[in-house]
């Protein structure tokens, strides 16, 4: 197992830390083969030229979920933040080979919920593919945490995630206040098998294609936080 002291430190100083060779290729070919397998004609799966995502990815495709949460992964997970965390959103993402998809800096503010119940601190609430999102109080994300399972080699020719080191320290930090005089951005080169964990607060984004080269990730995000009485988890799931 990776010494993950160091990625410890990462994730508290920078909000992010990227670990190598977590699954192996043959793990990684499992993953794609059981997604290719699946029907895309639901309403969570989006489909366009630029992008093919699949929301609610671990409830639509549940054959990889073991594959995805492997006991390498969930021992990485209680070593970096503790026992007590459970998965609470998974989106699948795939950005071709000529995608012009872009997405600029901004942090995940929202959380995703099975139903709109108005309860103080919690706003405001969207809707998306009939999923319910709602931003929450600053004290749940500061100490939920994201998992980017890479399914190919990234760079910054094929959509990997520029970041603002520390910016998850902030608390809302509105992409416009940006100050480059002060702030650096880091560009999160992930190889095939690797992950990247972050932060919500983080600022991120990610530019168009320009290698012809595809981008695919499983996107997790994790929780502690017991919602208040009529709300629930949307994707509420149990680690082992």
């Amino acid at each position: 197992m990776t010494d993950l002291v160091s990625h410890k430190q990462n994730v508290m100083n920078n909000g992010y830390t990227v670990i190598h060779d977590v699954f192996s290729f043959a793990e990684v070919d499992a993953i794609i083969s059981t997604i290719e397998a699946v029907d895309t004609s639901k309403a969570t799966f989006r489909k366009t030229d630029d992008l093919f995502a699949i929301r609610q990815f671990l409830k639509e495709v549940p054959d990889a979920k073991a594959m995805a949460l492997t006991k390498k992964l969930q021992n990485i997970i209680n070593q970096l933040f503790g026992n007590g965390y459970f998965l609470v959103k998974s989106i699948y993402f795939d950005k071709p080979e000529k995608s012009n998809w872009f997405v600029s800096y901004h942090q995940d503010l929202t959380i995703s919920v099975d139903r709109r119940v108005e309860q103080p601190g919690f706003g405001p609430w969207t809707v998306k593919q009939n999923q319910f999102a709602v931003q929450p109080p600053l004290s749940i994300l500061q100490q939920n945490f994201t998992v980017r399972i890479h399914l190919d080699d990234t760079d910054e020719t094929n959509g990997a995630l520029k970041v603002i080191p520390g910016s998850h320290a902030k608390g809302i930090y509105r992409p416009e206040t940006i100050d480059w005089s002060h702030e650096t951005e880091d560009i999160c080169t992930v190889p095939k098998g690797g992950i990247m964990i972050m932060r919500p607060l983080l600022l991120h984004a990610s530019n168009r294609t320009t290698g012809n080269k595809r981008r695919r990730v499983i996107h997790i995000e994790f929780s502690k936080a017991e919602l208040p009485e009529g709300l629930q988890w949307s994707e509420l799931n149990q680690l082992n």
